[in-house]
């Protein structure tokens, strides 16, 4: 065994070994199963809110915003039974659940007689993508270890939402050619199909990964151990620990902002005269230079640290937003939506980095699942917030205001956030 890098004489009471390189087919296997998940959520992004405009005549964006809503809550409140079903229960079975609660959902996109039926689907979805993301998060922290955590983040993170972006190109063609329904649904369905068989047959347990890294965890909160109850993992990883903390908001504040991207911004773009193949490029190439960026960004973080890359990407964010405000044309759009996917690409996997170093493995999975619950929980916050602004000031004034509030989100974390051990401890 090559004895380069310590992780990987490191063994737990399982024998399990630290390191991306040990676990290379297991890793590359849990970042195709995470593609997959993010493709199950890009199946909606150019799709749903024209579907509620066009086919369910619904003309109030807070109205039109309530699937979002449904969306977030869900996922959000499963973040947090995520963490702790998978140190319970194992990270397995609680992936193999989150795939069978998304069976029913393209289904009933492509039957819904009524909005609810499309909100109820959401709820699903939401149930289904808090417990397959977070796991597959967690999953990933179990395999590589503390000190390519970035990396491994920036992997996962950039499958999941280049398959939202391939998923949001392609059905925006889709639709343009066949219609809003059921042809993209078709391909969201063949994604459950995919994920499910391939978790099932082939993905394997990690719980012993982490035991493994929690028998010489020298980080922060060494000596709180196991011994922390969830809620005490709850105050700490919301409200009393600095980094904890300010990484919690950020992370909420930064998918309010893609929640006001995934709601209004297609309704924006058609309201200007783009026709559904530039809406597609535009819902596409946000979250494709957001995927793609993370491969870099994470590994970034691992050598450079977390708190800089976070607080400089919530403000080259802010300045996006602002240039979708007071944008009129696809060239200046695209421009915004490439900044806006970058400041999220420094700013998306480093979040999750920094909460996996700081909280103690033994909690950790429970720590990332409380930092998903306020995260996710921004979807909510985004629908509601946008939606009303937009009904009272227009889409323009409401991504402006979120443009002020990510900014000032981005100096809580210069101020707030300590500078973390990314390397994990020694």
């Amino acid at each position: 065994m090559p004895n380069g890098n310590p992780q990987r004489h490191t063994a737990g009471p399982a024998g399990a070994i630290l390191g991306l390189r040990q676990n290379l087919a297991q890793f590359m296997l849990l970042v195709a199963v995470n593609a997959l998940v993010g493709g199950t959520l890009g199946q909606e992004r150019t799709v749903l809110p024209l579907l509620a405009s066009e086919a369910f005549h619904l003309d109030l964006y807070t109205g039109a915003l309530t699937y979002i809503l449904a969306f977030g809550l869900a996922k959000a409140v499963t973040n947090y039974f995520a963490g702790t079903l998978s140190d319970r229960r194992g990270r397995k079975p609680v992936l193999v659940a989150g795939w069978l609660a998304a069976v029913p959902v393209p289904l009933m996109l492509i039957l819904a007689p009524s909005w609810g039926w499309i909100v109820a689907a959401n709820v699903l979805l939401g149930i289904s993508q808090g417990l397959t993301w977070s796991t597959a998060v967690i999953m990933k922290m179990d395999l590589a270890g503390p000190r390519q955590r970035g990396l491994a983040m920036g992997f996962n993170e950039a499958a999941g939402y280049l398959g939202v972006a391939v998923t949001a190109l392609a059905t925006g063609y889709l639709a343009s050619t066949y219609g809003l329904r059921p042809a993209p649904f078709l391909l969201g369905a063949a994604y459950i199909a995919m994920g499910l068989g391939l978790t099932v047959l082939a993905v394997r347990e990690t719980h012993d990964h982490a035991r493994t890294e929690a028998s010489r965890h020298s980080g922060p909160h060494r000596h709180a151990g196991a011994g922390l109850t969830t809620g005490q993992v709850f105050t700490l990883t919301s409200f009393k620990d600095r980094s904890l903390s300010a990484a919690s908001q950020a992370g909420l504040v930064n998918n309010l902002n893609d929640g006001l991207a995934w709601g209004l911004f297609p309704v924006l773009f058609a309201a200007a005269g783009l026709g559904l193949g530039e809406i597609g490029i535009l819902a596409a190439v946000y979250p494709a230079v957001w995927g793609a960026g993370q491969l870099a960004t994470g590994a970034l973080s691992d050598r450079y640290g977390r708190k800089s890359l976070i607080t400089a990407g919530m403000l080259v964010q802010a300045a996006a937003l602002g240039l979708v405000a007071i944008g009129t044309d696809f060239a200046t759009w695209l421009g915004a939506v490439i900044l806006l996917g970058a400041g999220t690409a420094m700013v998306y996997p480093t979040l999750l980095a920094a909460i996996g170093d700081v909280a103690h493995p033994a909690w950790r999975a429970r720590s990332v699942g409380i930092y998903r619950l306020w995260r996710d929980g921004g979807f909510a916050v985004g629908a509601l917030l946008s939606g009303v602004l937009a009904d009272a000031f227009g889409i323009p004034a409401a991504t402006a205001a979120v443009a002020l509030l990510t900014a000032a989100s981005g100096v809580v974390v210069a101020v707030r956030m300590r500078s973390t051990d990314h390397q994990g401890g020694s």
